[in-house]
């Protein structure tokens, strides 16, 4: 017997909304709709993945609330007629797989079949690199050129010849820059730059 697939559903367009889990229930899946984040974050889905219209900041709200939470599920970003860019920003935000609606059923079927497929193996690894991406972007631009000067094993000194500050300046920035990392020592701080993909 196959077991029963579950997807959240996050449409604020109705009509939409009401379209997609009807095809969707038709194939079998079950579909429980949201109208947007604040609805599904009161009734947090226990398993499956995530449907999310691609509209203004729901993608990166909805990986900010699984960040803070510490609760992942895999997103599939979706719109109708989207452009390369906008699938760029989605998946770069988070979203494990993007599609275009109104479209065939078997293609959002198999984007749930590869997003739970991934899920187990890259549950963990998306939420901590989430979390470190949220913590390296309260950095300013100028902290975040002194962490990859720190990366790059330099000392405060050349990191200031590399920017044309003074080595004090350098040594501020990297204060302030552990600080709102929540790093305790800069060898922290270059892993969690690792883990947001600031650098590789």
């Amino acid at each position: 017997m196959e077991r029963r697939r579950n997807i959240a559903l996050i449409d604020g367009n109705f009509r939409r909304r009401a379209a997609i889990t009807h095809a969707l229930a038709g194939s079998g899946i079950h579909v429980e709709p949201f109208e947007d984040i604040d609805e599904i974050t009161l009734r947090w889905p226990r398993s499956g993945a995530i449907m999310v219209a691609d509209h203004g900041p729901a993608i990166e709200e909805l990986i900010e609330h699984m960040t803070d939470n510490g609760e992942w599920l895999p997103v599939i970003a979706f719109s109708e007629e989207p452009g390369t860019d906008r699938v760029v920003k989605a998946v770069l935000s988070g979203a494990l797989d993007y599609v275009e609606w109104p479209c065939d059923i078997a293609k959002i079927t198999t984007a749930i079949e590869l997003a739970e497929s991934a899920a187990a193996s890259i549950g963990s690894l998306r939420l901590r690199e989430a979390r470190a991406r949220s913590r390296v972007q309260k950095l300013t631009k100028r902290e975040r050129e002194v962490l990859a000067g720190v990366a790059d094993g330099l000392s405060n000194r050349l990191i200031g010849e590399r920017l044309a500050i003074s080595p004090r300046t350098v040594e501020i920035h990297r204060a302030n820059m552990l600080t709102k990392m929540g790093a305790h020592h800069t060898s922290e701080a270059i892993r969690i730059a690792i883990e947001s993909s600031l650098i590789g």
